[in-house]
């Protein structure tokens, strides 16, 4: 790690109570960032926050942010500019995923995880947006970080709604990036695969109760053993160092682009 690599850097993170998002968060904070937390459990992101300031290197304030609403991504994006003076970088990260059977797939599943993970996402980026333009093509390269999936590529028959939703973080990294260009921002994401975290934790024992598998830690070994190249799943350490390339000026000559982080499971 190098604690300059972000140094200066004006980070906000959404979904960043657990998970990839509270790793990320403290990750960019050992490399010289600031970072405002962003997540509905407030007291989840406190605690992240908490850490990272105590750790003595970046600095880190916690907001609550849902991520659903406009005015609450807004807000985030205010609080980062109160704190830290600017905003350089913005990583969509709050995501939520509920498995069904595709004869299953009900109004409620389908809204609620498209909201979560695509609109959500939209609005984050255009909040985001509206402040790096605010604050000039000079202070860029800003960059905008969007999470994806494998499910960004392919899809599985018992979690459609969320595939759909991660193949529009695709649209939304190629699109945006298209139409933020000129104004210094750029554009890119990552898609990860099987995260050992809260939410995949949750998703094991859904896919159980859906019938999809016998027993709680089935679905992890079974991708593990039969789709993943590498022959393990991963967990939010394999995936900070490319969230940290990609808010780097390593990565000024980056725009459009989704970078798949999921050990060889979807090659392409």
């Amino acid at each position: 790690m190098d604690p300059n690599r972000l140094k200066g850097k004006n980070c906000l993170i959404t979904g960043a109570a657990q998970g990839m998002g509270a790793a990320i968060g403290e990750y960019y904070a050992t490399q010289g960032a600031n970072v405002c937390l962003g997540d509905i459990n407030l007291a989840g992101a406190e605690q992240v926050a908490a850490r990272i300031n105590s750790a003595g290197n970046g600095k880190a304030i916690a907001i609550k942010l849902n991520v659903t609403s406009r005015e609450d991504n807004a807000a985030a994006v205010d609080a980062t500019v109160a704190a830290f003076g600017s905003l350089n970088v913005a990583l969509l990260n709050a995501g939520i995923n509920k498995p069904k059977f595709f004869m299953d797939i009900d109004e409620e599943n389908w809204d609620s995880i498209m909201n979560v993970n695509a609109k959500g996402q939209l609005f984050g980026m255009q909040e985001a947006a509206r402040q790096m333009i605010k604050q000039g093509p000079e202070a860029g390269p800003y960059k905008l970080i969007n999470v994806g999936s494998i499910l960004s590529r392919v899809a599985f028959d018992d979690v459609i709604p969320y595939s759909c939703s991660k193949h529009a973080t695709l649209a939304l990294i190629t699109g945006g990036a298209k139409a933020l260009v000129d104004h210094n921002i750029t554009v890119n994401g990552y898609g990860p695969g099987v995260v050992r975290t809260e939410l995949w934790e949750q998703l094991d024992k859904d896919l159980v109760a859906i019938g999809k598998f016998e027993k709680e830690g089935q679905s992890m070994d079974s991708l593990a053993e039969n789709m993943i190249l590498m022959k393990r799943y991963s967990y939010p350490e394999d995936v900070v160092g490319t969230a940290g390339f990609l808010a780097s000026s390593d990565s000024d000559y980056m725009t459009g682009q989704l970078i798949m982080i999921d050990g060889g499971m979807v090659m392409q």
